[in-house]
């Protein structure tokens, strides 16, 4: 999971450079659907997808060192997944609105069905989380 959500962090940050070096690479703002309308755009999507996937990447990297960071990185991975995995599911409820079935979806909960498996193992019973 480090290694990923690094990579996912650090492909937000230099989608925008490679886009304006002209650069033939996947388009991060094409694969999660977004478009920049102004110049703080770009800031978000280096802060709120950038920075923070790059911070949860590192934290479980360090958690691998760290045996408390490797269980508060799986219990918070575990949670934040499931959240956002939920408010895909909410969102779907509402009059007219798309799925929220796609690669994503499945990502965050194969996600939450890892974590809580790691959670069980570590922890020997289920009131720890």
């Amino acid at each position: 999971m480090g290694i990923t959500y690094l990579l996912i962090g650090l492909w937000a940050i230099l989608d925008p450079l490679f886009i304006s070096m002209e650069i033939s690479a996947p388009s991060f703002l094409d694969a999660v659907g977004l478009s920049i309308t102004s110049e703080i755009g770009y800031s978000e999507i280096a802060g709120l997808y950038g920075g923070l996937n790059i911070g949860i990447g590192l934290m479980c990297i360090v958690g691998i060192a760290k045996e408390a960071i490797g269980i508060f990185s799986i219990k918070f991975l575990t949670f934040l997944a499931g959240s956002i995995a939920s408010g895909r599911v909410l969102f779907s409820l509402l009059p007219s609105s798309p799925t929220f079935f796609n690669s994503f979806f499945v990502f965050e909960i194969c996600a939450v069905a890892i974590g809580l498996c790691f959670l069980r193992v570590l922890s020997g019973s289920k009131s720890d989380y």
